[in-house]
């Protein structure tokens, strides 16, 4: 075993940000922002952290670089304000 070399480890976290991982995406969240309670559950459940809170800091946006498209957060929303977008 210590002749078998490690692969695939993430080492640090927040490691998504230093590449735009949205291309791979072919669903993604839509946030409706009339239905949106700002309660910003979609923002602490999101895997990759690319839901951030505007600077009026109450509305919400995806941030479509890093958005995966794992949609946990449409899953997660309250008021079912988010939805799903197919990429093409």
């Amino acid at each position: 075993m210590d002749k078998v070399s490690l692969g695939a480890i993430i080492t640090d976290g927040g490691n998504s940000k230093k590449n735009k991982t949205g291309s791979w995406a072919t669903k993604r969240a839509f946030i409706d922002q009339k239905k949106c309670i700002k309660c910003h559950t979609c923002v602490l459940f999101c895997p990759e952290d690319c839901i951030n809170i505007k600077e009026n800091g109450k509305d919400v946006e995806v941030d479509a670089d890093y958005c995966k498209g794992c949609l946990v957060c449409v899953n997660e929303c309250p008021v079912k304000a988010i939805s799903v977008t197919i990429q093409s």
